[in-house]
């Protein structure tokens, strides 16, 4: 059985003790944050500190804590030459202590609070200093994920990049999307099969192949009903510079 400290309190040491709990491969011996907030209503409380000096033995100390804290929370660590891995998509490696065995344990989801997440879907992208700690890692994200990869620091901060655009910035869309309907008082959820089928046809085809829409076709007279349908600037705006960029990329192929 793998032992685990969990250190931290937001979405993803909350979905991961979740995780975890229905593992019988896995055991959350503690869980550490400075409030003492309980990661899961089942949790024990006596499975709960707010000292960093009392954390337990463990085989593996999981930092799912801010990009901006993993360094500080590593250096107040009280122990030497354990496990220590984070959970960040682009703090490298080496922002660990090196008191401590070094280790990314990086699930690649968008983490929401009262979102369940299927982990069997979820990818995790791991790396070590030697391979005894990566076959750790290995088995407890086996345990949730049949996805699981060796990826290096430079790797993952590429994939959280990529991640930014395929998630971060078509939420935006979305959201303006809505706005748009909402305003001229529309039902968002008719968009939502076409939502579904976009996201669903980059699954079977590469993105470029699955290019449609009026700024690939060249469709100057629509692009210009659209400008002038939005009322904000900031939507005209971005509606130009994703036009621009779709025709920029495609324009040798038109």
């Amino acid at each position: 059985m793998i032992r685990v400290v969990i250190l931290g309190a937001g979405n993803v040491a909350q979905h991961l003790y979740a995780a975890f709990l229905k593992q019988k491969s896995i055991n959350v011996i503690q869980c550490y944050n400075r409030k003492g907030v309980l990661l899961h209503p089942n949790q024990n409380k006596n499975t709960i500190t707010q000292d960093i000096n009392l954390l337990k033995e463990a085989d593996i100390y999981v930092l799912a804590v801010s990009d901006d804290a993993i360094k500080k929370v590593a250096l107040q660590l009280p122990f030497k030459g354990k496990l220590v891995v984070h959970t960040s998509g682009s703090v490298p490696i080496e922002m660990l202590d090196n008191s401590n065995k070094k280790g990314v344990f990086y699930p690649l989801q968008t983490f929401s609070k009262d979102k369940d997440v299927d982990f069997s879907t979820v990818p995790f992208c791991l790396e070590a200093e030697n391979e005894d700690d990566l076959k750790l890692l290995k088995d407890l994200a086996g345990s949730l994920s049949k996805k699981v990869y060796k990826i290096s620091s430079e790797q993952r901060n590429v994939l959280h990049v990529s991640a930014v655009f395929v998630n971060n910035f078509t939420n935006h869309l979305f959201s303006v999307g809505n706005d748009i309907c909402q305003e001229h008082n529309i039902p968002f959820e008719i968009l939502h099969p076409l939502i579904l089928e976009t996201t669903n046809k980059i699954t079977k085809m590469p993105p470029s192949e699955a290019q449609t829409g009026p700024a690939i076709r060249k469709d100057n007279q629509t692009i210009e009903r659209h400008l002038n349908i939005l009322s904000h600037a900031s939507q005209k705006e971005l509606y130009k510079i994703l036009t621009k960029a779709i025709q920029s990329k495609y324009g040798k192929k038109l």
